[in-house]
């Protein structure tokens, strides 16, 4: 299966295809990209070097336009395909379907891959986007179960691909309502989910506050871990009940339910983590192609060395096996 790797910068590209990675995704420096952060993502130069050391190493790159036009601007997002196709991506990650009929009708030839951001759930709806945008390939939501991703690859052509590893999105991919709420920014249009720009960590005598948008969503005790402030992963106390309503704090790996994904039919494996540095992606990289090659090889996967770079050195199996409260 096709390893799919996160590159924030041009460093962390660089990174991954020297560690194996068959693929990296990334995206511009601006609102065209659901990872719109200062300090990450590719200037138009930067993105076409990129591709050349990706293509001359025998990797692919995938550019994620993959937030949803501002009325009126569209031409940023054209813009944005454009680019993508001049400079020789592989193919671009798109929600959007205005964009999807742009880059159809202008750019045939570039191969077009539907971004989670449209969270496509179900065969009806990816096989709409295949017969009306000729969409070769589909990131699939966070919320499904390997039995679930096995039927809809029994009724559909298109190529499914699956997050493995890293952050996870227990809501409806591209629309928190909640972190909208909170920051004003929205995560489909501003490219941002709880922005760094709107969290603030107060010390409360013994406690320490975390917030978000102004909004307190975890206290922590002395010796007590502080998560990044994400609503779906709050600490709340609602009627009876005091904890983690929605998520805990941790990771997604699902590195030993490979063997299921490939049975499934899936064909690759996608990691998360487009904010990460270049040592991150590099050893996430080395452990999943080590696994995917153990298991064309009839060998034994390895497990257990990706624990130490878990949110909260924690980790969940996610909806794949269907264990969420």
């Amino acid at each position: 299966m096709e390893i799919v790797c996160p590159a924030g910068t041009p460093a962390a590209l660089r990174a991954a295809v020297k560690a194996g990675a068959h693929t990296v995704y990334c995206g511009f420096n601006d609102e065209t990209n659901a990872r719109n952060f200062p300090g990450l993502n590719f200037d138009r130069a930067e993105m076409r070097e990129g591709i050349r050391f990706a293509h001359d190493h025998g990797s692919k790159v995938l550019i994620a336009i993959n937030t949803f036009p501002r009325a009126g601007a569209e031409g940023i997002w054209h813009d944005a395909v454009s680019d993508a196709a001049s400079a020789g991506a592989d193919a671009v990650i798109l929600a959007d379907p205005g964009l999807l009929a742009f880059a159809m009708q202008n750019h045939p030839d570039l191969r077009r891959h539907l971004s989670v951001q449209a969270a496509a759930a179900n065969s009806d709806v990816i096989n709409f986007y295949a017969r009306c945008f000729d969409v070769k390939r589909v990131v699939l939501p966070r919320v499904l179960s390997v039995a679930e991703i096995a039927a809809i690859n029994d009724q559909t052509k298109v190529e499914t691909e699956v997050f493995v590893f890293g952050g996870l999105c227990v809501m409806a991919e591209g629309r928190c309502s909640l972190s909208s709420y909170a920051t004003g920014l929205s995560p489909n249009m501003n490219g941002v989910c709880s922005p760094a720009s709107h969290v603030d960590y107060h010390d409360e005598g013994d406690t320490l506050a975390v917030r978000l948008g102004g909004y307190t969503i975890h206290r922590a005790k002395p010796g007590e871990p502080a998560p990044y402030p994400t609503l779906c992963k709050g600490c709340f106390a609602t009627q009876d009940q005091k904890g983690y309503l929605f998520e805990d704090p941790v990771s997604l790996n699902a590195e030993q339910l490979i063997p299921q994904l490939k049975k499934a039919g899936v064909t690759a494996l996608k990691i998360e983590g487009r904010q990460r540095s270049r040592s991150y992606v590099a050893q996430v990289v080395r452990n999943f192609r080590d696994a995917v090659d153990a298991l064309e090889e009839g060998r034994e996967l390895p497990a257990g060395m990706l624990a130490r770079l878990s949110e909260g050195q924690a980790e969940t199996t996610g909806a794949y096996r269907k264990i969420w409260r």
